[in-house]
Order: C-alpha cells, then sequence, then structure tokens
C-alpha cells in the first residue's frame, strides 16, 4: 500500500474552494481535475458534487498518492487518474465540460502555464468554465507580507516558479477565449478566479 500523502493547506482551504464550486460547477457534468496533487481535493469534492464524474489527472509520478485517496474515500463519481501533461499537443482523450486547478500555477513554469490555458481552450466548448485557484499578485504588488515570503520561497527553489499577475493570466484566459465570470477573494490571500469559455 502507498503512503497517502497529505497537505494541510488542502486540508484548511477545502470548504471555501466547494463553496465556490458548488455554484459555479452547477450546470456541469464532468470535471478535469489538473494537478490533482495528493488527491485529496478531489476524494473531498466528488462526493459533496454528486452530479458530476469528478476525473483526476497529473504526471504519473503522482499517481500513487492520489489512488491512495481515491481508494480510501470511494465516490461513484470520482475516476481514478489519468496521465497528463499540460505539454501534450493534443488533450482529446479528454471530454469535460468543467475544469479545476489548485495551487498550480506559481509551481509551474511559465511556459507551462500557458500551455495550461492552451490545453483547457481545446478542450472545453462554449460555456465550459475553468476554475482556478492559488495566490495570484494585483498590478505588479502581493496581496500580503505573507505572499511575498512564499513568492520568495517558491522562486529561492526553483526561479521558474512564483506568483503569477492576475492580468497576466487573465490576459492568457482571454486570449483564448475565455471572460472572466468570478474573482473570489479566499482565507490565506488566495483566489478563485473563474473563467467561461465563450463562443468562438
Amino acid at each position: 500500500m502507498h503512503e497517502k500523502p497529505f497537505s494541510q493547506a488542502c486540508e484548511n482551504n477545502k470548504d471555501p474552494i466547494l463553496e465556490v464550486l458548488t455554484c459555479v460547477f452547477a450546470d456541469s457534468t464532468r470535471v478535469l481535475e489538473i494537478g490533482s496533487g495528493t488527491g485529496q481535493h478531489a476524494a473531498y469534492f466528488a462526493p459533496r458534487l454528486p452530479h458530476v464524474q469528478w476525473m483526476t489527472s497529473d504526471l504519473a509520478e503522482n499517481h500513487p498518492g492520489i489512488r491512495t485517496w481515491v481508494e480510501e474515500f470511494p465516490s461513484p463519481n470520482l475516476l481514478l487518474p489519468i496521465a497528463l501533461d499540460v505539454h501534450e499537443p493534443s488533450w482529446a482523450f479528454v471530454a469535460v465540460d468543467a475544469v479545476f486547478s489548485a495551487n498550480t500555477a506559481h509551481i509551474m513554469h511559465w511556459p507551462d502555464v500557458e500551455a495550461m490555458f492552451g490545453g483547457v481552450a481545446q478542450l472545453l466548448e462554449p460555456g465550459g468554465v475553468f476554475a482556478v485557484y492559488g495566490p495570484f499578485n494585483y498590478a505588479g504588488k502581493f496581496t500580503s507580507d505573507s505572499n511575498a515570503r512564499f513568492d520568495a520561497s517558491l522562486r529561492a527553489r526553483d526561479p521558474g516558479m512564483g506568483i503569477r499577475d492576475f492580468e497576466a493570466v487573465d490576459a492568457l484566459a482571454v486570449a483564448r477565449g475565455f471572460g472572466l465570470l468570478e474573482d473570489n477573494p479566499m482565507p490565506a490571500n488566495n483566489r478563485t478566479l473563474v473563467w467561461l469559455k465563450g463562443e468562438g
């Protein structure tokens, strides 16, 4: 049995995120989670959003940990992880009408963030919803001292990481046919950003 990974941040933020997703995924049927990480969010959200199929995904090395959560907290609408690298040229093997990703944009390098938005745009039909949770800067400024410290620790670990500017991320979305639906303030100086895929 693979040891079950645990993230305290996931534990802390699951209810505020669920509150947003309950509203924005109300009409969705199949959700892809990009970068499921430990698997905690999926195991918590799926049974509480019974009208959607929740598809976990991550790089293959993270699958054993995700599986331990899926197997310990089984739900008929919670699917085992698929291997997904955002740089894959086609995500045609996935059919969904909503996408969720938490705490990925600041860990990915910027070209990865661009690839993620490109893949999601290819995947979602008009009316599809893309929700992203994490810390963001506004007008080039940190929203808190703790976010500034977090950003410094990320860049010390890997110079390609770092808290992204909301304006830059929103511009990526708009260029790919999305419009910002919601910008929700969350605990611990995070946000849940929600975009809607437009027509054409």
